[in-house]
């Protein structure tokens, strides 16, 4: 027999099963049914058919433009993202809110818009474009207007998974550091960085995988001239406007195994360093 105390500790939120029915149901229908369906639909037309569309010349070069792009944009995202953060976290100053502010206004303006902007900007006569032009570099209708883009569309999530992480590490650490003699790189690299390495690599992997499935903001920048400045976001609407579908969901599936395997291998760092590495601290 069941006894009921009046101390018992009520629970705000709704059960876990009916909490867990209600996740699986939104991540089935909404996630999981759109994935395998795009899935089915690659595989259906056969593996000769797929591997020949995976590997035509427009479509690796469309791959490879898109991946190159990425991981500039990444790389450029990893640097200043991270001293962003920084700033963010360690530093008060004079609009500081404002600034934390502009982090998140990738995440709310249209991609569309923003491939407008950027396109205005640096175009031969924009105001960024010009001076750059006069030193020989051209940004627009080129794969460094491609990763401009996807570096505007992606830099929030590198500064928002390592923003929290920095304000929680305690000062007394790096006071203890400093009583011991420490350099302040020798802090960074044997104290801070260690801490904040899960995040960061979280926010880098975020930030790639947005930018390989960019599609708004790169079209007005980029040219989109097959081979050269066409990526792969872009060949899958081509391919959905010519009505041919099997080779659309062929190429979308493929963009879509190579960003699961990336954050697959980002997870198994994240719990190879979380288990040997927080272990030994």
């Amino acid at each position: 027999m069941a006894v009921f105390s009046p101390f018992m500790k009520r629970r705000v939120l709704p059960g876990f099963p009916l909490a867990l029915g209600i996740t699986l149901a939104y991540a089935g229908v909404i996630i999981l049914l759109p994935l395998t369906a795009l899935v089915l639909k690659a595989f259906d037309i056969g593996w000769t058919q797929y591997w020949n569309i995976i590997t035509s010349p427009r479509t690796l070069a469309a791959f490879r433009v898109t991946f190159l792009c990425a991981a500039v944009a990444t790389a450029f995202n990893a640097v200043y993202g991270l001293a962003l953060a920084w700033v963010l976290a360690r530093y008060e100053f004079p609009g500081k809110r404002l600034l934390d502010a502009l982090v998140d206004v990738p995440f709310a303006l249209p991609t569309a818009v923003a491939g407008l902007a950027l396109a205005a900007l640096f175009a031969r006569n924009g105001w960024f474009g010009a001076p750059l032009e006069s030193i020989g570099i051209t940004v627009i209708f080129t794969p460094l207007g491609i990763a401009v883009a996807m570096a505007f569309t992606s830099i929030p999530f590198v500064v928002r998974q390592v923003q929290p992480v920095l304000e929680d590490i305690a000062p007394d650490v790096e006071e203890v550091a400093v009583t011991l003699g420490a350099s302040d790189i020798r802090i960074f690299r044997s104290v801070i960085f260690p801490a904040i390495l899960p995040a960061y690599l979280a926010g880098c992997a975020l930030a790639f995988s947005r930018a390989i499935g960019e599609f708004g903001a790169i079209i007005f920048i980029a040219g989109n001239l097959p081979n050269y400045s066409e990526i792969v976001a872009l060949l899958t609407f081509i391919r959905l406007e010519e009505y041919d579908y099997p080779a659309a969901a062929a190429i979308a599936a493929t963009l879509l195994f190579s960003a699961f395997v990336l954050l697959t291998v980002v997870n198994l760092l994240q719990a190879w360093h979380l288990r040997y590495v927080g272990r030994g601290d």
